[in-house]
């Protein structure tokens, strides 16, 4: 028999308090007890868990876990299906640094769509949008791990989003045919065979580092993606499925390629873009050693600005900055494919999307050709008015 009861005492210091009081029976037929300070909240919360304890899903209070236990449960899960290294350490840091201070000691069972939505809120106010839409996707990972074990009903923030704006979607910098010649002009020897496969492929910089020359096929002019290397220079395959692809390449490139295999250090992984070792370039000093370097050296670069003016270097001269981030490599490679008009679907194999959709939202705006507009006007208003 489920019953809501009015609960009066006095506090030592003499205060009368009131609270009501939910007095029913769990799908074990264990008898439980939830206490509320307005009644309206008790009726509402009695009607949810009669229909949980009917569908065999209510979890009580003394028996649910905490937000940060769900947390290191779903990290745990992740560890044990052997994912990627930088993956699980995303996930705790958006556990550590975002989820727990503002959630962490909260019951799943005391877990309410209003809850979750002051959670997002919170994050809105403190950290970017971006932070806080991937935090929010973080939490309902959590609850969906939970509500497998059995530890939560259902899961409460499904439905939660962070919307982001059009003013929140960066525009991709694509650099010139003339910042990319400079940029070639004045690479490395040992650097320009990458960067020119970086240009004419589109591959990222973690298919990069990790290509192996038994994927490069000189014969058949292809390239294929078959595995990647992460932050860590840990080996590894392409995050998504559609990550695995087989790529055309030009003659120019193949030539490069084989004039830089007599030349590239040897190594057991049998690298195409290796350290000097032979082993996995690091990430970060590809580009603060490298790439930055080369951009400012080949005058692809911008002046430092603090305090609203230029900043100087020990010897008075200004400081600059280079103007791209690896990544802008390969935009130049799909900006080239757009303007040959390649069809979408051929564009999101090459480019390694998992759906038409990421691949309209990063280059929608570059597939718009507005070169005839002028003649389907004309025409249309031919058709119109005639």
């Amino acid at each position: 028999m489920t019953s809501i009861r009015k609960r009066c005492w006095t506090t030592p210091r003499g205060e009368e308090k009131t609270a009501w009081l939910v007095d029913y029976r769990d799908q074990s037929g264990s008898r439980r007890f939830r206490q509320f300070a307005r009644k309206k909240d008790a009726e509402a919360w009695i009607t949810k868990a009669a229909w949980e304890v009917s569908k065999g899903v209510h979890t009580p209070d003394s028996q649910s876990v905490t937000v940060s236990v769900a947390a290191d449960l779903w990290i745990g899960k992740a560890e044990a299906e052997d994912r990627e290294r930088g993956t699980i350490e995303q996930y705790r840091q958006l556990a550590r640094l975002h989820i727990k201070p503002l959630l962490g000691a909260e019951r799943l069972s005391r877990l309410t769509r209003p809850r979750i939505e002051a959670f997002r809120d919170e994050l809105l106010k403190t950290r970017s949008r971006a932070m806080a839409g991937k935090s929010v996707r973080a939490l309902s990972s959590i609850l969906v791990e939970a509500q497998r074990r059995g530890l939560v009903a259902q899961n409460v923030a499904r439905d939660v989003r962070v919307i982001r704006s059009s003013r929140d979607k960066l525009k991709i910098a694509i650099p010139t045919r003339d910042e990319l010649r400079a940029i070639l002009d004045h690479a490395p020897a040992d650097q320009r065979p990458m960067l020119l496969t970086a240009i004419l492929t589109g591959l990222r910089s973690s298919e990069l580092r990790g290509l192996r020359w038994t994927d490069v096929d000189m014969k058949g002019a292809t390239i294929t993606v078959a595995q990647r290397a992460d932050k860590f220079k840990e080996i590894g395959p392409p995050k998504s499925e559609a990550g695995q692809r087989t790529i055309p390449i030009a003659p120019t490139l193949v030539q490069e390629l084989r004039e830089w295999k007599l030349r590239c250090p040897n190594g057991k992984l049998d690298l195409a873009f290796p350290n000097s070792q032979g082993g996995v370039q690091d990430y970060g000093h590809l580009l603060r050693r490298k790439f930055f370097p080369l951009q400012i050296a080949a005058g692809v670069c911008d002046e430092v600005i603090a305090a609203g003016q230029g900043a100087n270097d020990e010897k008075s001269n200004p400081l600059m900055k280079a103007r791209y981030g690896f990544h802008a490599l390969r935009h130049a490679a799909a900006s080239a494919w757009i303007k040959q008009r390649i069809d979408l679907k051929r564009l999101q194999v090459w480019m390694g999307h998992s759906s038409v959709q990421i691949t309209l939202d990063t280059y929608g705006h570059l597939l718009i050709d507005s070169s005839g507009d002028a003649a389907i006007m004309a025409a249309a208003q031919a058709d119109l008015m005639q």
